[in-house]
């Protein structure tokens, strides 16, 4: 664990929030893969039986900021906390989930959300670790779904799934190709 530069540290953080502002607004996340070095991986835990892992910018841009995203339009992701630590190189950043459903209703997804993510000295980021409450999330979904009120690109997925159709970059728990942890 090697240190970075305060500096660094924060010019990264400014960046990210405003390039997550952007994204927000666009509903297009790929934009964010230029944050990452070549080699990058990026997961999360999705439940009881699965990870995700992405390993590379590619994986990054096409699967966690691409089809992992998609559906989520009008989705906001504010920030509420970020915590920097210049001897080790890493931030924490502690977000909200807010859904807006086709009529413009906001739903909040209940629990804490955040990323973790080491950066190299050129404030790119090496790994990044994302934590939600995947049964609140799982909640919102079936309650949109319930009401009519997913966005076209979420019912597509929703029925991919259902389908049995496996997503790229999914992994039986502990079987991702680099480990959460």
């Amino acid at each position: 664990m090697a240190a970075v530069p305060r500096e660094v540290l924060e010019d990264f953080v400014e960046r990210w929030l405003e390039a997550n502002r952007e994204a927000e607004r666009k509903g297009d996340w790929r934009g964010l893969a230029d944050f990452y070095t070549d080699d990058a991986t990026y997961g999360w835990n999705i439940g009881p039986k699965e990870d995700v892992m992405c390993v590379g910018i590619d994986e990054i841009r096409d699967i966690a900021l691409g089809l992992e995203m998609a559906g989520l339009d009008n989705w906001r992701y504010p920030y509420q906390r970020v915590i920097v630590d210049d001897k080790i190189g890493e931030v924490v950043g502690f977000w909200r989930q807010v859904a807006v459903d086709q009529d413009g209703t906001e739903q909040e997804i209940y629990g804490i959300g955040g990323s973790w993510f080491r950066l190299n000295a050129g404030g790119k980021i090496e790994w990044q670790r994302d934590f939600f409450d995947f049964g609140h999330v799982q909640k919102l979904y079936l309650d949109l779904m319930k009401a009519g009120k997913l966005s076209e690109g979420m019912q597509k997925r929703i029925e991919r799934s259902l389908a049995g159709e496996r997503l790229p970059g999914y992994y039986p728990l502990g079987k991702a190709p680099v480990p959460l942890w």
